[in-house]
């Protein structure tokens, strides 16, 4: 297993090149990645890092009917996102809607109902976000937290050792348009799956399944390039750690 996986359990890429059999043709969804595509597939993170970020939408489905998306842009090379985070219920309760920034360690929420009054009940200044830690571990994690993992670990630093994926477990699935751009998707048994454009080579979608989810998480990414994503400066923050009232409050 290739060693970001082994670190995240939770992502690995692809795109198939020109070339990777004599018969295209005569391939068939389900079988084993070539050595040129597992090639590809060790270095796709770290591609789609180097070229900056993306524009992305993520989504996460939780119990009967709710879902959270997170609409925004992401910074690979830099891991920072911001998003506008939608939470669905599925039922007569109101969607609730923020701003959200996010580092690997750290996650800001704005345009939070009931802030103000939270943090005039405190003696605090009246600040836009709320400051704290993202969350780590397996256990009780906010969707929230889950989500933003999922989208930084699509970018690396370094590349995956290509024989992980020719010892069995990768395979090529075809190939569909997404969003207009055709794309070739690969899957692995460990129930992850990847669409890699077919024009620029970096990373189109990725899906996975969540422990006790049916539905898979999915993160689609859009106009990869260089991304400045300025976060919340000090001044306009509370932390969440030093204030739990204000937390609670305001359910961060």
């Amino acid at each position: 297993m290739p060693r970001r996986l082994l670190a995240t359990a939770l992502v690995l890429p692809t795109v198939l090149l020109a070339g990777c059999t004599d018969d295209p043709a005569a391939r068939q969804p389900g079988d084993p990645v070539t050595a040129e595509e597992a090639e590809v597939l060790a270095g796709l993170l770290a591609d789609t890092a180097e070229s900056g970020g993306a524009d992305l939408v993520a989504t996460a489905p939780f119990g009967e009917d709710g879902l959270l998306t997170l609409t925004g842009e992401v910074d690979l090379a830099g891991g920072t996102g911001r998003a506008r985070a939608v939470t669905a219920y599925g039922g007569e309760q109101p969607d609730d809607v923020r701003t959200v920034f996010f580092t690997a360690d750290t996650v800001w929420f704005g345009d939070l109902a009931g802030l103000p009054a939270a943090l005039s009940a405190e003696g605090l200044p009246d600040v836009p976000f709320v400051r704290r830690p993202l969350a780590t571990g397996s256990e009780e994690v906010p969707l929230t937290d889950v989500l933003v993992r999922v989208v930084l670990n699509l970018g690396a630093t370094g590349t995956d050792d290509a024989a992980a994926f020719t010892a069995g477990g990768h395979t090529w699935e075809g190939q569909r348009s997404i969003d207009g751009q055709l794309a070739t998707v690969y899957a692995s048994d460990a129930g992850w799956s990847v669409a890699v454009d077919d024009g620029s080579g970096l990373l189109l979608q990725y899906a996975t399944p969540l422990p006790g989810q049916e539905e898979d998480v999915t993160v689609t990414l859009a106009d990869h390039g260089p991304r400045t994503i300025a976060l919340p400066e000090e001044d306009q923050t509370v932390d969440a750690v030093a204030h739990p009232a204000v937390a609670a409050a305001v359910g961060v």
